[in-house]
C-alpha cells in the first residue's frame, strides 16, 4: 500500500502541505493510521509533483523514505504551488523498490498514483495489458501493477477519453479482472482532482479555493469527509461531485 494526497487551489508552500500539518504525509511515511493490512509503514520511496505555471509539472521521486531526505524540508519550504500530487511508497512484495516505481507518475500535463495493489499480479491483468501498444508497455517506468494502472490510463486519455471516465473504466476493468484489487488512484491537471475509492480509504475536504484529496486526513480540522468505497470523486476548487462506481 500507499498514501498519496492531490491539492489544486490557492498557491500555498509545499512544507505546508506535505510537511508540517500534524499527521502529514511525512509522518504518514512511517505511523499512517489506515493502511487496512496493506503493510505498516510507507518507506520504500517517495515522490512529489507540482505545477509552476507551464501545462507541464516539474516532478521529484526519491527511492527511499521521505524522511532520510535531508534536502526535502528546504526544498519544499521554498517552492509554492496550486497544483500538487505527492504520495509515499510501500512496495508491494516482489516489486522493485526503484525511483521509477515510485508515484506520481507523469505524461503531458497529468501526474497520476495508485495506492493499493492488484491481486493475481501479473497474470491477472496480462489480457489487458495485451490490448495496449508493445511500445506502451516497453516504456513502462517500472515492472509493477501501478505502472500498469498508469499506461492503461494514459492510453484511454490519449485517445480523447474524459479523465474520469479514464479512471473508472481501467478500475472497473481491473477490479473485474482481478477481484480483491485495492485501487485507490488519483489523477490531476493542477486544475482538477480525480480520485476513486475502491476497498481502500479516501477523504476529501474543500477549503475556501481550495480542495484536497487524501488518503488520509492530514490534520483534524473540520470539513474533512470520507469518500464511499466504491465511488469517484472529481474536485476543483470551487466544486466536489462524488460517484458511484459499483461495489468492490
Amino acid at each position: 500500500m500507499c498514501r498519496h494526497l492531490a491539492y489544486v487551489g490557492e498557491p500555498v508552500r509545499l512544507a505546508d502541505l506535505l510537511l508540517t500539518p500534524r499527521h502529514s504525509l511525512l509522518r504518514q511515511s512511517w505511523a499512517p493510521r489506515d493502511m487496512r493490512g496493506g503493510g505498516t509503514v510507507n518507506a520504500d520511496g517517495y515522490g512529489i509533483g507540482w505545477y509552476t505555471g507551464d501545462p507541464e509539472p516539474v516532478r521529484v521521486r526519491r527511492p527511499a523514505a521521505m524522511w532520510t531526505d535531508a534536502a526535502l524540508p528546504g526544498l519544499a519550504g521554498s517552492i509554492t504551488s496550486g497544483g500538487v500530487l505527492a504520495a509515499v511508497r510501500s512496495a508491494t512484495v516482489g516489486m522493485p523498490v526503484v525511483e521509477t516505481a515510485c508515484a506520481p507518475f507523469t505524461s503531458g500535463r497529468w501526474l497520476f498514483s495508485h495506492n493499493g495493489l492488484v491481486r493475481g499480479w501479473p497474470s491477472s491483468v496480462a489480457a489487458l495489458a495485451s490490448r495496449l501498444p508493445v511500445t506502451d508497455l516497453l516504456l513502462m517506468d517500472a515492472p509493477t501493477d501501478s505502472a500498469l494502472l498508469w499506461t492503461l490510463v494514459r492510453a484511454l486519455l490519449s485517445a480523447g477519453v474524459a479523465p474520469a471516465k479514464a479512471v473508472a473504466s481501467v478500475v472497473t476493468e481491473v477490479a473485474e479482472a482481478a477481484p480483491g484489487s485495492r485501487l485507490n488512484l488519483l489523477l490531476t491537471d493542477g486544475s482538477t482532482i480525480v480520485g476513486t475509492a475502491w476497498t481502500h480509504a479516501l477523504w476529501v475536504r474543500a477549503l475556501p479555493g481550495a480542495v484536497v484529496v487524501a488518503s488520509e486526513p492530514h490534520d483534524e480540522e473540520p470539513g474533512w469527509r470520507e469518500v464511499p468505497d466504491g465511488h469517484l470523486v472529481t474536485a476543483t476548487s470551487s466544486t466536489v461531485d462524488i460517484t458511484r462506481l459499483g461495489d468492490p
